[in-house]
């Protein structure tokens, strides 16, 4: 584990896959309250054939927690530390919810990004689907001194089918193992929930000309499809696709489904730029 720093604030980060001192990466960043546990499954993916950068946001476990409230340009700023930190000059960027906005916010104002992945993700903004009532009265109803454990599964239930706690017990307990280990504790959730509430890029999409994938579960309630496709609606480079049976962690549930779309998108972009590259050096 590697740490940058964004001012006095320092932030973990981790490099692995080929050629992990060069200067391209694909670069995971994490949703609201997660640590980067949440990308193993499209790390474990991609890194035999991509340089892979994960890193975790202020407020989680693992980087500092510096006073809220934290806003979503605290936080591109502190990816820009870490990527510079890290000698990564070319950023292929895969955020998920919050991660998605972090990567908007970033695109717009830094130069490194080359492609944005944008999974379960809003620009915000007066026209963006608001979290259902059901998924706010589920996480406003959780006791405050119940078991540290029941609490995860409690707070994950929204975002997952209603046979996911049966379907892998022990996945599971491994999941609310890294989660207690890597995750943001209440004060940094709540720090980073401020910048999510405030963070409206709606007017600013046409702006993003990189080339976007945009992955949404038809199922998801806690940000719901409608946001995805108004996010593809307003890039000019965006391509969508919804996964039938998808829910807020669909990279999880429906890990197969999103590295396959993660792969082809990074397999025709990826080598398109490397393409234009040599060209550009052989002219």
């Amino acid at each position: 584990m590697q740490r940058a720093t964004n001012g006095s604030v320092a932030l973990a980060y981790e490099r692995a896959g080929p050629s992990t001192a060069g200067s391209k990466a694909v670069v995971f960043i994490a949703g609201l309250g997660y640590g980067q546990w949440m990308w193993r499954w499209q790390r474990a993916a991609l890194e035999d054939e991509y340089p892979t950068l994960v890193w975790n946001n202020r407020g989680t476990a693992l980087s500092d927690s510096p006073e809220g409230p934290y806003t979503i340009a605290d936080m591109a700023a502190d990816l820009e530390a870490v990527l510079s930190d890290a000698g990564v000059e070319r950023a292929h960027l895969v955020g998920a919810s919050m991660g998605g906005m972090i990567a908007q916010h970033y695109a717009l104002e830094y130069d490194r990004a080359e492609t944005l992945s944008l999974l379960c993700a809003t620009p915000g903004g007066a026209n963006a689907k608001p979290v259902p009532d059901s998924t706010k009265q589920a996480l406003g109803s959780i006791p405050d001194d119940i078991d540290p454990r029941e609490e995860i599964k409690r707070r994950m239930a929204p975002a997952v089918s209603g046979t996911f706690f049966e379907d892998d017990p022990d996945r599971l307990e491994s999941i609310i193992d890294w989660r207690l280990e890597q995750d943001a504790d209440a004060t940094g959730r709540m720090a980073q929930a401020q910048g999510v509430i405030a963070f409206d890029v709606a007017d600013r999409l046409e702006e993003i000309e990189l080339p976007v994938l945009v992955l949404h579960g038809e199922a998801d309630e806690v940000v719901p499809v409608e946001n995805g496709r108004l996010l593809a609606a307003g890039l000019p480079n965006a391509t969508l696709e919804t996964c039938p049976e998808g829910h807020h962690l669909f990279f999880i549930e429906e890990a197969p489904w999103v590295n396959d779309r993660l792969r082809r998108f990074l397999e025709d972009h990826v080598t398109a730029a490397t393409s234009a590259t040599s060209t550009e050096s052989d002219t």
